[in-house]
């Protein structure tokens, strides 16, 4: 990059800075020969499931062996049918179809950009049909009884989980929570009346430590979080060839083990997290703030007041989003698009009959999202450039985005 060019993530500087600790990480496995399992695993998963609030923590190879396997573990079976949302990375369809289940979508709040309780609702109501002698809502569309919800909390926001729990509870469903882009974010619960962590309200959760992640490893890892003790024993033998001691293989399982070395990187970067997290909010703020009031150009962040995002990612939506990238890269600014084409409509999915118009907020949020630089260490300058950059192509541009008033919340 040029010399005063902003990038659109930044992962040197923390590695520089942190350069130390890491090494020391490095330098215990060789003495240890500790690659596989052992202290540093254990002290990861232990350290992770407490900022989780959870009772468990089991690391796996990345954050789509977390998704599959806590599925299996959980009881989702061949042939059952998994509800999810089509805004989002192909990683979580991809591990329900290799968990042997078949997906189906719900539609999202064009806001929090996650799922809406209120089309899953209606999605159980009038897209299934009751079996005769299990009473189970089995799907229209997949002809298979529908067992399982994945949530995905994301950008860094939770997704609005009492009233996805509540319809989970009315319909037996089992509740996974998609947390790979939510390390740290929090929750209102109504129902419980507290604040609640991401990875702790749902039988499982699975966690992505790519390394672009507020959280992110030195390559490949990822976790499942639970408070269900058989489930994590079973994510533990599922990750390591079924294996329930060496050589004693109980079930059929995989190798989706986190390595040593990647949980002791982990932990020494868990120990910043808070602070990094922190620096991501007050950045949102100063880009909030650089934009001002909305001026129909430009769709800020929405934060409802029961969320706590972290801000993985600061997206905003333009009607003429290829215009104000190609404005922002002529600039020397970095951006990315999360995600540009909804899961329905990709080519791998091509024979499952969907079609453009099936949910339409995803397909217009695939052709509106752009995500701006955000990352801990992001100068001020930087973010005024940035946001200068993006008025005056709006101002070029001239067309106006439709605004919705939200309620009761608050922008970030």
């Amino acid at each position: 990059m040029k010399m005063g060019d902003v990038p659109f993530l930044d992962l040197v500087t923390v590695h520089r800075e942190l350069r130390g600790e890491l090494r020391a990480v490095f330098d215990a496995a060789l003495d240890t020969a500790g690659f596989i399992g052992g202290p540093m695993v254990q002290e990861f998963e232990r350290d992770f499931a407490e900022l989780c609030e959870t009772r468990f923590c089991v690391g796996m190879a990345s954050g789509t062996d977390a998704v599959r396997l806590a599925l299996v573990a959980a009881g989702v079976r061949p042939g059952d049918t998994v509800v999810t949302v089509p805004h989002t990375f192909f990683a979580t369809t991809e591990a329900i179809s290799q968990a042997g289940a078949r997906f189906d979508f719900v539609d999202i709040d064009p806001r929090t950009y996650t799922m809406d309780p209120a089309k899953l609702r209606a999605y159980l109501e009038t897209e299934c049909v009751p079996d005769p002698t299990t009473g189970r809502a089995v799907s229209k569309r997949t002809g298979g009884p529908v067992t399982a919800v994945i949530p995905v909390h994301l950008y860094g926001q939770v997704a609005d989980m009492d009233p996805i729990l509540d319809a989970a509870a009315r319909y037996d469903l089992i509740v996974v929570e998609d947390a790979c882009q939510a390390h740290g974010a929090e929750y209102f619960s109504k129902r419980d009346g507290r604040w609640r962590k991401a990875g702790s309200m749902g039988r499982a959760a699975a966690f992505s430590f790519y390394p672009g992640k507020n959280l992110g490893a030195c390559g490949e890892a990822g976790a499942v979080t639970t408070d269900d003790e058989r489930l994590a024993r079973g994510c533990s033998m599922l990750r390591d060839h079924g294996q329930s001691k060496k050589y004693i293989h109980d079930i059929e399982g995989y190798n989706g083990r986190l390595d040593a070395i990647q949980a002791g990187l982990l932990r020494v970067k868990l120990r910043h997290l808070a602070k990094w997290n922190e620096q991501r909010r007050e950045l949102a703020r100063s880009y909030d703030e650089l934009f001002g009031e909305p001026n129909g150009m430009v769709v800020l962040p929405y934060v409802p007041s029961w969320s706590r995002p972290v801000f993985h990612l600061y997206v905003v939506r333009v009607a003429d989003r290829e215009r104000l990238q190609k404005d922002l890269a002529a600039a020397g600014i970095g951006t990315g698009i999360h995600y540009p084409i909804p899961l329905h409509l990709v080519k791998a999915y091509a024979a499952l009959g969907f079609r453009a118009g099936d949910f339409p907020l995803s397909e217009q949020a695939a052709d509106q999202v752009l995500s701006l630089p955000m990352f801990p260490g992001l100068a001020p300058a930087q973010q005024q450039r940035v946001a200068a950059c993006v008025l005056e192509s709006m101002r070029a541009i001239r067309r106006p985005m439709p605004v919705a008033e939200p309620a009761g919340g608050q922008r970030s």
